[in-house]
């Protein structure tokens, strides 16, 4: 059997996709979820994608902050290290409910690390974002650049970064390591999973996803005169499967001595503008976009 890996937030959009590559790669997996933003379906559907391996994920319904029930759990299962996804994640939403990011995001993770800690597991992968560095002045954007998160979603991932450097540096034998990704799209090539928000999209794909099956009319596309080759604006795209291999690869990497509390960005360094991304689409699915175009 190989390692055991705790996923909070493994029936999200990008959790689920990283809990099935765990699990084709041989890992005992356990999924912790409130499904505020999910469901257990994309469980069972990665369950049935996993075939063989599907036996080894189990999956607990509670959330982060309920301390009792994590400690339960912990003191049930000896966990090699934990992958951190779980989290509100709207910019829009935090900008007007921030109180509710900062109790969520934050909490959570405080109460998760006090328990990896008592149970000695101090290995960990932190889903963090490129929202940290605000509006960089230029592109590709480094792990070198000044961090200036610009909304509070941003700013508690920020938060999360800095408690975490400050646990290595009282506690060495943590390793940790935080991936700053920029914008994830895509499914796994079944179909079986993929992003399907609840409610208004926060996303350029889902948007043209509801589009192309009609549960939308047009795409609204706003901002046309960027300084870019099409106007439109542009953003680094890189496939879920893509960032859930990025997770396994980081997961891989804290066995190596010389990792403390340590940045990669995941991404692509090249951008790609909404009429690109819309043009792509079409191609691939033979639908043609009724677009309502705003300067």
């Amino acid at each position: 059997m190989g390692k055991s890996v705790l996923v909070t937030g493994g029936a999200g959009y990008i959790g689920s996709h990283t809990v099935l590559q765990l699990l084709l790669g041989g890992y005992k997996t356990v999924i912790v979820d409130n499904l505020d933003n999910s469901s257990e379906t994309a469980v069972t559907r990665v369950k049935q994608l996993a075939g063989n391996f599907g036996s080894n994920l189990t999956f607990h319904k509670f959330d982060l902050r309920d301390k009792p029930a994590l400690e339960k759990l912990f003191s049930k299962t000896k966990f090699d290290a934990v992958i951190h996804f779980a989290g509100l994640k709207a910019v829009g939403e935090s900008v007007q409910k921030p109180l509710l990011y900062y109790n969520n995001n934050l909490m959570g993770t405080i109460v998760l690390l006090e328990v990896m800690g008592a149970y000695g597991c101090k290995n960990l992968v932190f889903s963090s974002s490129a929202t940290v560095y605000g509006w960089p002045k230029k592109v590709p954007c480094t792990e070198e650049f000044p961090l200036q998160a610009a909304n509070p979603y941003g700013r508690t991932k920020l938060f999360i970064e800095e408690i975490c450097c400050d646990i290595h540096r009282s506690g060495p034998e943590w390793k940790i390591i935080l991936l700053r990704y920029f914008n994830p799209v895509g499914a796994h090539p079944s179909g079986e999973i993929g992003e399907d928000p609840r409610g208004i999209p926060n996303n350029l794909m889902p948007f043209v996803q509801q589009v192309a099956v009609g549960r939308r009319p047009a795409l609204t596309v706003y901002g046309t005169d960027y300084s870019t080759k099409d106007g439109t604006g542009v953003r680094d795209y890189i496939h879920v499967i893509d960032l859930a291999d990025g997770h396994i690869a980081a997961l891989q990497k804290l066995d190596d001595p010389s990792i403390g509390c340590d940045v990669f960005n995941l991404g692509t360094g090249k951008g790609t503008s909404v009429l690109e991304m819309v043009a792509a689409f079409e191609k691939a699915s033979g639908k043609v976009f009724s677009l309502i175009l705003f300067s």
